[in-house]
Order: structure tokens, then C-alpha cells, then sequence
């Protein structure tokens, strides 16, 4: 998903939220104190102050950031490599969002409105610390710090999604690399595919360690000790208690996870002819470039969507997805979403690229949602469908008047990424595929491989998304990270927490690490991804055990209403209840990887027996 940025502001609308001649004043000299107040002049409560500054405020926010929004988008759909009139639009746009967000005057004003905090409303008070937390992003004390990184990061974005990957001499696409990389059986193949898919990473390196100084400072001048610690107080934690909070997930899914390596060692070896089982799995012998998914090792018969998903079509499947959000009592996407989202690949030919990775967009924080993806006829785009829609189905629940348009976003990130997983859990599931027609209902299926499927989807991602990637940025920013020492990090975290290694030497003058896209756009907060998984359990479980009264292994959320107004529920209010409270309302306990562990209980004694004998080495 594209992540929303917070409130801007620019420096006229300052002048318009000063305190008015109604305003108590700090008298300046000795004639201004002796000059009386008119008769008139009632004081104006502390409440109306802050009301008048954030209606003022909003108004000004809403132009910019939808400026933005279009600005990033066409950087996002329409690249030209060696044109950088994009990327000039986008960075004046962005800087002007940031000149106003983060002005001084701003910053004094709501400082000032806070320490009256308890005079004001909750969801002013709430309003105000979120505008506060956006300025730390952009201060203008450090005016020429944040112009560079806007400029970098626009730069960055360019280089990322405008390189041109090249297998056996043809150009190619990061689809194509990723489709070879889940059905190539030649292991030195496999390998050059793989390398293949780092090529990107040397380029990377200058702009990323550029970045990184300039986030850092960026954030240093609203007292942020670095960026990923501004990242994680997004969630009201310091930095230690979000590493400790996903450590705490990653210990509560490692027997799993352990059980998951070793079969996927043994079955790897033996599929790719291996004379030896190696200790750790071979990065280019897994079906992701970063060993993140390993689900396309197993093919469950009966549950190939491929063929019929291929006669269908890719339009099928985006209307399909909308089919199943009006199943369960939401309504229809609003016609922009059609006419101005970038839904497929680009046609053969065409003289300029896109971004491939599938993300969702709330362009102007109110009707105007946006999906940028390149859906092909296969299973894995068949779930992301499902996925996108969910964080627009989202975006649209949470614009409602209760909500000002400062607070429309996730409860936290993490919830908007657990929104739409869960809707692709949900549609994964045999008796709404077999409602679909998708599957025969009568298809012999065998379910232990089912859930394997899904263990080497959900759970191998942990590791990665709370170990290798939160690490790997936590070290990176917080500690910075050497430059010589970049590599070198990522590989022994990788074998840390993954069990894998790199298939041939990758020394520093490779970055692989910048080849993952969040890596350089959407940086410190992959952790969110993890949270998502673990919520997305605990609503799955809910679901199905107190409103569908269903195994959670074999639900049907179509046609629900009352799943729908559960799930409405929790997206209505947006930010503006904390995210520990709506958590326990909805499900009755506080974050836990407790569904998730026992979704899989069933697997985990599977595991052990087709593991006996064999070798651990995690």
C-alpha cells in the first residue's frame, strides 16, 4: 500500500490561525499592558482556539496533499527513464507540503495548543499530536535538510522503479523475474535469475546512504534521536518496546518456523538434486527473491486456481474482489477508482514503465481512491486483488464525518496491511472458492498440504518482515550502520533468523538490501507487516469462531453482513480511538500471536513427524 502521508501546512494559513484580537496576549512593553481589552473582546477558550486552527489547518492540508498524491502518482505510473520532469513536479509538490508542516511558527502553535490539553477534546488533542508528529518529518529549523531529502527520495524513486533487469541479454521485468523464480527447476539457472534480481542493488547504494543521513537529521530537529525511532512512536512505543514487541512474535512462531526450515531444506535438496542437504536454504533456491514466500513450493491438487483463473482474465479478478467487499454490505467502488486507477501490466512496447508492486491510494483523503497494480490471470494477483481492496475499502469506511481528514488513516499501519491480508486469507479459503466455481466442491483436497501452503506463505514471512528487515533498519538508523558493513549485516540476519544464505559470495560491493522496495520509499516500518499477520489472525479467529461459528480453517465470509459490520467497525473510526483499545474490543485480547500459533497446531505435529530423523541447524 502507498502510505498516506499526515497534515501539512503552509505558511499563509499561519497568518489565518494566529490568535485573533480575542486571543490573550503576552503584553510586549509597559504602554501595551496599560492598554485596556475593549469591552467586547470576551476571551476565547482554549477549545476554540484549537478548533479554529485545525479547520483552518485541514482545509489547507487537504489541497496540498491531494497536489501530492497526483504528483506521486504519475512518478509512480508514467516513467520515462532519463526524464526527470516527473520527478522535478513531484519534489516542488512535496516540498511544498513540507514547508507547511513543518514551519516553525506551526510547530510554536501547536506546542503551545497541546500544553492546554486539558482544556481540549480528545480528538482535538489527538488531531494536534498527529500534526506535531508529521512536522517532525519536515521541519523548516532544518529547511535545506528536508528540501535535499524530498529531491533524494524523489531521485530514488526514479532510479528504483526505472531500472532496466536483464536475464540472458533480454530486458525483463520484476513479474517475469519473480514468475521464473517460482517455476524454474534448474538450480544454475535459478541462480542467475536470482542474481538477476539483485542487479539493482549497486545502484541504490549512493542514494540510500544519502537518505539515511538526511532522515536521520531530518527528524533530529524536532529531538527524534533518529528516523526509526520517530517510525515506532507512530504506534505510542519508544524504540526498544517495538523491538521488543516483534521479538516477542518472532520467539512465540520460531518452533514452527524451525519445523518449516528443516522440511523445506530436505524437500529443496531433493527436488534440485542436491548431493547434500545444506545447513541453510540457498537463497536462489527458494520462490521469492527474498525468501519471504516460500507457498509456490507446494501445489494442494484441487486448489490450482491457475487454469481457470487464466480463462477469467485479470479484469475478472478485480471485479471479482469488488463482488466480495458488496457481499458483505459495503458498496461499490466509486467510479474514479475505474477511470483513474493503473490496474494491469503496461502493453508491450510502450515507451515508458510503471511501478510494478501493487499499492492503494487515498488521493485526496476523501472519494478519490486509487489502486496501482499490474493484475495478471494467476493465483498470487487473485489474492492481491483482494488485498488492494481492502486498504481502499478502508480509506472509504474512515471518511465519514466523525473523522477529521487528519485522523483518516489505519488504527495504526499495521491494521490497514491486516485489512487487506485478512480479505486474502478470506478469499484463499475452499468453501468460497468452491462458491465461486472456482474449485469443485466435491475436489478431494488434501488439507494438510493446505495449510502447509499457508504456513509458507504467513509464517515464513515472520521472520523476514520482524527479524531480517526491522533489524537490519533499526541497525541501519539507530545505529548507523558502516557503510562498509551493509551487506554484511543484512546476510547474517538473513542466517539469523531465516536459515538462508546467499548462493555465492556478496560482498559490499553489492547492496542487497536496497533491492526490497521499502528498503528506500517506504523505510523503517516494515514491522508493520509482521503486526498485520499476527492482528489478521486474531480477527480471522474471531470471525470464525464467535460470528461465523466456523473452523477457522474452512470459513466463508461471502455474504456475511454481520462479518461486514464487525469489520466496519474497526475501520470506521480510523485513528481516532487507540489501537490497543479497538484491538480489545473487537476481539477481547490484547496483541498476541496466540491465533496464529494455533491455526497452525495442526501442522506443527505434521511437521515433526515428516522431520524425524533429520537434521535441525535453526
Amino acid at each position: 500500500m502507498k502510505k498516506t502521508y499526515l497534515p501539512l501546512l503552509t505558511a499563509a494559513l499561519l497568518t489565518a490561525c494566529a490568535p485573533t484580537a480575542k486571543t490573550p496576549a503576552v503584553a510586549t512593553d509597559s504602554a501595551a499592558s496599560a492598554t485596556p481589552a475593549p469591552l467586547t473582546a470576551a476571551p476565547v477558550s482554549w477549545q476554540q482556539q484549537a478548533q479554529e486552527f485545525l479547520t483552518a489547518y485541514t482545509a489547507e492540508y487537504q489541497k496540498l496533499y491531494t497536489q501530492s498524491s497526483e504528483a506521486e502518482w504519475r512518478s509512480n505510473t508514467h516513467i520515462v527513464p532519463g526524464d526527470t520532469t516527473n520527478a522535478a513536479a513531484t519534489a516542488r509538490a512535496n516540498e511544498r507540503m513540507a514547508a507547511f508542516a513543518g514551519s516553525t511558527a506551526n510547530i510554536n502553535r501547536l506546542r503551545e495548543l497541546l500544553t492546554h490539553k486539558q482544556d481540549l477534546t480528545p480528538i482535538q488533542v489527538k488531531q494536534l499530536e498527529t500534526a506535531l508528529y508529521n512536522a517532525a518529518n519536515s521541519p523548516q529549523t532544518a529547511a535545506e535538510v528536508v528540501k535535499r531529502r524530498i529531491k533524494a527520495e524523489t531521485e530514488q524513486t526514479e532510479k528504483l522503479y526505472g531500472f532496466d533487469y536483464k536475464y540472458q541479454g533480454k530486458s525483463v521485468t520484476t513479474n517475469d523475474l519473480d514468475e521464473l523464480l517460482r517455476k524454474e527447476k534448474n538450480p544454475q539457472k535459478r541462480q542467475q535469475i536470482w542474481e538477476a534480481s539483485k542487479a539493482i542493488g549497486p545502484t541504490l547504494k549512493p542514494g540510500l546512504l544519502s537518505l539515511r543521513d538526511l532522515r536521520n537529521q531530518t527528524v533530529q530537529a524536532l529531538g527524534y534521536p533518529d528516523y526509526f525511532t520517530y517510525q515506532a512512536s507512530d504506534y505510542g512505543m519508544s524504540r526498544e518496546e517495538t523491538m521488543a514487541l516483534v521479538h516477542k512474535i518472532n520467539q512465540e512462531l520460531r518452533p514452527l518456523y524451525r519445523e518449516l526450515h528443516t522440511y523445506a531444506r530436505y524437500e529443496l535438496a531433493k527436488q534440485y538434486g542436491a548431493k547434500q542437504v545444506p545447513d541453510y536454504l540457498p537463497a536462489s533456491w527458494l520462490p521469492n527473491r527474498w525468501g519471504q514466500d516460500w507457498s509456490s513450493m507446494v501445489e494442494v491438487k484441487g486448489l490450482n486456481l491457475d487454469p481457470v483463473l487464466a480463462k477469467k482474465g485479470a479484469e475478472w479478478q478485480v471485479q471479482q474482489a469488488e463482488r466480495f467487499y458488496q457481499s458483505l454490505g459495503f458498496q461499490a467502488l466509486p467510479p474514479v477508482f475505474w477511470e483513474k486507477s493503473s490496474l494491469y501490466p503496461l502493453p508491450k512496447g510502450a515507451n515508458y514503465k510503471k511501478n510494478n508492486h501493487a499499492s492503494a491510494w487515498h488521493m485526496n483523503l476523501e472519494q478519490d481512491v486509487r489502486s496501482l497494480m499490474s493484475v495478471e490471470a494467476n493465483t498470487e494477483w487473485y489474492e492481491t486483488t483482494h488485498h488492494e481492496l481492502g486498504h481502499i475499502y478502508y480509506y472509504l469506511t474512515y471518511t465519514n464525518p466523525e473523522v477529521p481528514p487528519l485522523l483518516r488513516q489505519g488504527a495504526n499501519r499495521a491494521y490497514h496491511e491486516a485489512m487487506g491480508s485478512l480479505m486474502g486469507l478470506a478469499a484463499r479459503q475452499k468453501p468460497f472458492l468452491a462458491g465461486l466455481g472456482l474449485i469443485d466442491p466435491k475436489v478431494k483436497t488434501n488439507d494438510m498440504q493446505a495449510l502447509l501452503k499457508e504456513a509458507l506463505g504467513s509464517v515464513v514471512f515472520i521472520p523476514f518482515a520482524s527479524g531480517v528487515m526491522s533489524e537490519w533498519e533499526n541497525s541501519f538508523y539507530a545505529d548507523n550502520l558502516p557503510a562498509d558493513q551493509l551487506n554484511a549485516k543484512w546476510w547474517a540476519l538473513s542466517k539469523q533468523y531465516q536459515g538462508i544464505e546467499p548462493p555465492t559470495s556478496r560482498g559490499e560491493n553489492y547492496l542487497d538490501p536496497a533491492t526490497k522496495t521499502h528498503i528506500n520509499d517506504d523505510p523503517a516500518q516494515y514491522y508493520d507487516y509482521a503486526l498485520s499477520y499476527v492482528i489478521l489472525f486474531q480477527l480471522h479467529d474471531h470471525i470464525a469462531k464467535q460470528i461465523l461459528h466456523q473452523d477457522p480453517h474452512t470459513t466463508n465470509y461471502y455474504g456475511s453482513k454481520e462479518v461486514g459490520a464487525f469489520l466496519a467497525d474497526i475501520m470506521r473510526p480510523g485513528s481516532s480511538k487507540d489501537w490497543r483499545l479497538v484491538l480489545k474490543e473487537k476481539t477481547g485480547e490484547d496483541l498476541s500471536a496466540r491465533a496464529m500459533v494455533e491455526y497452525f497446531q495442526p501442522l506443527m505435529a505434521y511437521l515433526k513427524e515428516q522431520n524425524k530423523g533429520r537434521k535441525y541447524t535453526m
